[in-house]
């Protein structure tokens, strides 16, 4: 005789899962304003010792730190020395590079030569500037990064400009990049280094540019 096959027993029920949690609220970031409060508390730090009279020779990391309130471990996580401190400050208290309005070559020399201008009528009215600037000159360390982290890159983008107004045949060809460079910042930094009596008139940088391009652009050949 055969057995039957009893019927399979039914599976039990799945537990019923929870319903998911709804995703936790975002939490505002932490660090980066706190980050920026810290930076600019060590700037000002700086431009208080200067304010008040302590050459840059004098400036020590440790007395930053003590004048900013923070320990010079946190001044070392952001600025490798204080030479990159110096700079920095600076550059925060100089106008903001140019945007090149991109129309021409002539407008965007206007716009760099203006920067130049406007910097210099504010190292003349600023006390601090003018110290720092004359300090730096008797600082190897402060010029060099000064001049590679500011003048050089500015340079750059000057040359850059006249490239490519020779490409775009605003400029000679055969004329070096190089020396025009120097022909067009020349005429401003005379007058904001060297004769620092000379009127920065506005207007000037514009006089500048188009008094030299009135000689440099290319030549039309007769009958062109």
């Amino acid at each position: 005789m055969s057995r039957a096959h009893s019927a399979p027993a039914p599976e039990p029920p799945a537990p019923e899962q929870p319903a998911p949690e709804p995703p936790a609220p975002e939490q505002p970031a932490r660090g980066r304003p706190r980050s920026e409060a810290v930076e600019r508390a060590i700037v000002e730090g700086v431009i208080k010792l200067l304010d008040d009279g302590v050459p840059l020779a004098e400036l020590s990391i440790e007395r930053i730190a003590r004048t900013a309130g923070v320990g010079k471990a946190t001044i070392y996580r952001r600025w490798p020395g204080k030479e990159e401190l110096f700079v920095d400050v600076i550059r925060q208290a100089e106008p903001p590079d140019p945007e090149l309005p991109g129309t021409s070559m002539r407008d965007d020399l206007v716009a760099l030569l203006e920067q130049l201008r406007q910097r210099a009528l504010l190292a003349r009215s600023s006390t601090l500037l003018h110290n720092v600037f004359a300090q730096m000159k008797s600082s190897p360390k402060v010029w060099k990064a000064y001049h590679g982290t500011v003048v050089e890159p500015r340079r750059r983008i000057t040359r850059e400009v006249l490239r490519r107004g020779q490409a775009d045949g605003e400029l000679r060809a055969d004329l070096d990049i190089d020396l025009l460079d120097d022909c067009f910042i020349g005429p401003m930094l005379l007058r904001t280094v060297m004769r620092l009596d000379a009127d920065l008139p506005e207007g000037l940088s514009e006089t500048i540019v188009d008094t030299l391009l009135a000689g440099l652009r290319p030549v039309s050949s007769p009958g062109a």
